[in-house]
């Protein structure tokens, strides 16, 4: 089993262009596409689509159009009734896969809520094989959420605590590493830019077009305890860092379409590779298999197992510790 938490779903609209977009023009769509989704729901879509058991947890009210989108579709989820509407992003894709999005904030959660919304996790969370915190956090939420909830799972749960995976970028992921060790993840899959926040050295331009300097970044994230470091560079494929060692990922040249859920679909294609016994090159394997499937789909549709094309995949080992992969 693995369960997603969804902080701050959304209604995803995604509107293909036919002509690159232009500030200020009046322009036409070639289609559009309404989905309920968020990172975590995103990542639960790809794992009930592979046929792994799944639950995604997030806030809103039953009646709510994301809410009501969910039981049509019919994915596992659950709730924390909210009164507050849940938000609706935008996103703008060119004809070459560029993508502008605009983003919502999403409603303001009470710290009731967040505690009833944290109990809820840990109780669908008990004895699964991962959990996995995703998205941004609405207005009001503190920005040490996830990292302040790895550390009550931990205590709360002891031997029936899941391995905890955090796909999350700005405060919310450098919050991660400002406390002990018991708030750290075993597993991050930050994208370039986000690699470059928790660095701070360099930009995501430079981390995109270096595989070693993407690899030193991730290895002293390692430092801080967390297990392994799954990090998508764009174009350059994905790089799988862990104390067993380094392995680099990449898909032979693809057209894009839509980059929304890319990410969301590599940390899903990890995640099932996992729970399948997969080694760590395998795993990563299929974390860019996923993600360039995703890429190839109109606006943030997210692939099945049809849509992957895993033998285009590459995996190469960079470096290596002695021991083996378990």
């Amino acid at each position: 089993m693995i369960v997603t938490l969804t902080v701050n779903p959304a209604l995803d609209k995604t509107i293909e262009l036919g002509e690159p977009l232009s500030h200020g023009a009046v322009q036409r769509a070639t289609a559009s596409h309404v989905q309920a989704a968020g990172k975590g729901v995103n990542v639960s879509r790809a794992i009930a689509a592979a046929g792994v058991p799944t639950l995604a947890v997030l806030p809103g009210a039953s009646t709510d159009p994301l809410i009501t989108a969910l039981s049509s579709d019919k994915l596992a989820h659950r709730t924390l009734s909210i009164t507050e509407p849940l938000r609706t992003n935008i996103t703008l894709t060119d004809p070459d896969g560029t993508t502008t999005k605009i983003n919502e904030p999403g409603p303001a959660l009470t710290a009731q809520q967040l505690a009833e919304l944290g109990g809820l996790v840990a109780e669908e969370a008990a004895g699964a094989d991962w959990l996995v915190l995703a998205g941004s956090l609405p207005p009001s939420v503190p920005a040490d959420f996830y990292a302040q909830l790895t550390a009550q799972l931990r205590t709360s749960l002891g031997g029936k605590c899941p391995k905890i995976a955090v796909d999350t970028s700005g405060a919310p992921l450098t919050e991660l590493f400002a406390h002990s060790a018991q708030h750290i993840p075993d597993l991050i899959k930050p994208n370039a830019e986000e690699l470059a926040e928790l660095v701070g050295s360099f930009d995501e331009a430079a981390l995109e077009g270096s595989i070693e300097l993407a690899t030193d970044c991730a290895k002293k994230l390692l430092e801080t305890g967390i297990g392994a470091v799954l990090a998508t560079l764009g174009a350059q494929g994905a790089l799988l860092v862990t104390e067993q060692g380094v392995w680099h990922g990449s898909h032979t040249p693809i057209t894009p379409r839509s980059t929304v859920g890319a990410g969301d679909s590599s940390l899903a294609g990890y995640l099932l590779a996992d729970v399948a016994g997969a080694s760590a090159p395998e795993r990563l394997k299929n974390a860019v298999a996923y993600g360039a499937a995703a890429t190839q789909l109109p606006g943030s549709t997210i692939p099945t197992e049809s849509d992957l094309t895993v033998d285009a995949v590459t995996v190469d080992e960079l470096t290596s510790t002695q021991g083996t992969e378990s």
